[in-house]
């Protein structure tokens, strides 16, 4: 019988990684999981038995990769994908679902795209404490969310380091320079009527140059990541103080309640209500 552990991360309140969800499974013979989507990058470690993955490419195609023990595999956000058990010699696998602001960079720098998404090791001491890393963050679900960040960086440091086309040192650039600037510029502005052309000035860029290296370094335009950012925002005032929806709407940069529980819901799938109710606000 198929073994599962699963859990939901606490908290999404960190910006440049943020850890959604992780489990682990000893799956059946030929377990399917798909058709579907992820919104975040999901990554699967195998760690015995065998399987096949089905996952789009840059041009929509189905493509089928063989996956064994001691490989992996990434999900990228959006992209379609189905994976199966072996009948004869099922997988058994753990997975860590993350995002944020420098996702598509470390993804990038394991040497993994959407093209290009089984993981191989290059080093297998830095594997197996990847491996360790992710099993401990599975098994230590009741630890603090910043305790489990911490976690969620190292395996992020021995995933990248163990990886086949690793390209650690890229050194800074005038484009993070530029990124940067602008991340500062929407934490200390986001509650304010801000638009994508207030960011790319303070950074003394055209908008369409701007949103061309924000979406290039993060995988989001500005619009979105501007949108993602007040919603977590409003996440933590809803879970954290008393405030009516309107007034969390307003603190957040959307002055129309309406406006703001709209787009709180095309994020969250809920209505701010709704997750206020289902998280254990105060």
């Amino acid at each position: 019988m198929s073994e599962v552990i699963f859990s939901v991360f606490p908290s999404e309140n960190f910006v440049d990684l943020g850890l959604y969800q992780f489990g682990w499974e000893q799956c059946d013979p030929s377990h399917s999981f798909g058709p579907a989507a992820r919104n975040h990058y999901l990554f699967h470690y195998c760690l015995s038995g065998t399987g096949t993955l089905y996952a789009t490419n840059a041009k929509g195609e189905s493509i089928k990769y063989q996956v064994k023990s001691g490989q992996g595999f990434m999900l990228f956000p959006h992209q379609i994908c189905t994976y199966i058990a072996d009948n004869e010699i099922p997988w058994e696998y753990v997975w860590i679902e993350f995002d944020g602001l420098r996702a598509k960079e470390t993804v990038e720098l394991a040497g993994l795209g959407i093209d290009k998404p089984i993981y191989k090791a290059r080093y297998k001491d830095l594997s197996e404490k990847m491996k360790d890393e992710m099993l401990y963050i599975v098994n230590h679900k009741e630890e603090s969310p910043f305790h489990l960040i911490g976690h969620l960086y190292l395996f992020i440091d021995y995933f990248v380091r163990s990886a086949t086309s690793a390209q650690i040192d890229k050194g800074n650039s005038l484009r993070d320079f530029y990124i940067k600037e602008a991340f500062s510029f929407i934490e200390q502005n986001f509650q304010n009527d801000i638009s994508v052309e207030n960011i790319a000035s303070c950074c003394g860029l055209n908008r369409s140059y701007f949103g061309k290296i924000f979406r290039e370094n993060t995988g989001k335009s500005p619009q979105e990541f501007l949108i993602s950012y007040r919603m977590v925002k409003a996440t933590e005032l809803l879970k954290l103080t008393r405030l009516s929806v309107g007034d969390i709407g307003n603190a957040v940069g959307y002055p129309n309640q309406l406006h703001f529980s709209r787009a709180f819901k095309n994020v969250y799938g809920i209505s701010p209500r709704q997750w206020r109710t289902e998280h254990g606000a105060v």
